[in-house]
């Protein structure tokens, strides 16, 4: 009523707070924005500049490689060996956080000196070491604990490249997988437990139908990060000879003395596989998001997605359209 009065010209009442239109407020000006835009635009341009005339990248080399099929083999057994290690992880991660959660005392110690084991000694040491395992064990056997022996054999023979590599990434990837299933299980409040418990259900069912979708909200996003780093891990298998991408492409230029092109063929196929990773861990977070308080723009479509919702949010059918009233529904008596 006091601004329809001051709206008409009407005299605003004494001691009354005269309503301010920001209508016709001045824009603030960034003028550091625009320099900032200014001088990445001169940087990209400088650098897109050096990507066309440096004739030593040998675009031509690297056209011709992109597609050989030494390099496809090269890339199989890089994803084989990423989806392995990483099943060996989630699977094992989550039995040492639940062991560590345990009530038992010594599966609780025996968890987390698994975790400070393997998490304190490098990837690269890891590999190394169960690579060359036959100098501290010739033979390994399989049998009743200081009993008889069901199954033997030589360890140069069992422990191949890709065995060792399977071991050295999946165990240390139990140890990081570990403490990220953890926190997320502790994310979960836990009224949600006592709450489930007061309905009469099992630990075991409390944990598969109330703990576990909970958390998943808290565990995808980092496992995701942890998958695309380890398919850039897998990297560190060209020092025990198993050939991956990265060796092949060594073991090509170390003939044709071509480095460089070789180079950039495997960072191109590492970028693309780690954005293939990269769009499917945005649409796995969207799923577990669901009904969260809070929606975040989450991943390679961000930019597409707030177009969607922008559009949404200004279609004449939206539920939160501006042009769409809402107050003004309310009957008044």
């Amino acid at each position: 009523m006091k601004a329809a009065t001051d709206d008409a010209g009407g005299a605003a009442e004494p001691g009354a707070v005269p309503a301010v239109d920001v209508a016709g407020a001045a824009h603030v000006r960034h003028p550091m924005r625009w320099l900032s835009v200014l001088a990445l635009a001169v940087l990209g341009a400088q650098f897109a500049h050096f990507l066309v005339t440096n004739t030593n990248f040998e675009w031509a080399t690297v056209g011709s490689y992109f597609g050989a099929q030494a390099i496809g083999q090269g890339i199989a057994t890089t994803i084989e060996l990423t989806v392995i290690a990483m099943l060996i992880g989630i699977v094992g991660g989550v039995l040492v956080a639940v062991g560590r959660m345990s009530e038992n005392r010594v599966l609780s110690v025996v968890c987390g000196a698994y975790v400070w084991f393997f998490r304190g000694i490098p990837v690269l040491v890891q590999l190394v070491f169960w690579y060359n395992l036959s100098a501290l064990l010739p033979r390994i056997s399989f049998g009743v604990p200081f009993g008889p022996e069901f199954v033997s054999g030589q360890t140069n023979s069992l422990i191949t490249p890709l065995l060792a590599a399977i071991l050295g990434l999946g165990l240390n990837e139990a140890a990081y997988m570990a403490e990220i299933v953890r926190g997320g299980l502790l994310g979960v409040d836990q009224g949600q437990t006592e709450a489930a418990a007061a309905l009469g259900m099992g630990k075991s069912r409390v944990l598969r139908r109330v703990v576990l979708p909970q958390a998943m909200r808290f565990i995808v996003p980092p496992t995701g990060s942890q998958v695309i780093n380890m398919m850039k891990a897998t990297s560190l298998v060209s020092v025990i000879a198993l050939a991956d991408l990265l060796y092949t492409v060594q073991s090509i230029y170390n003939r044709t003395f071509e480095t460089i092109p070789l180079l950039i063929v495997a960072c191109l196929w590492y970028l693309v596989m780690t954005s293939v990773l990269y769009v499917g861990q945005s649409f796995i977070e969207r799923y577990y998001a669901r009904g969260a308080t809070r929606q975040t723009r989450q991943g390679f479509w961000d930019f597409a997605l707030f177009r969607r919702r922008a559009a949404a949010a200004t279609s004449p059918t939206s539920p939160t359209s501006p042009t769409e009233p809402t107050a003004e529904k309310e009957e008044t008596p």
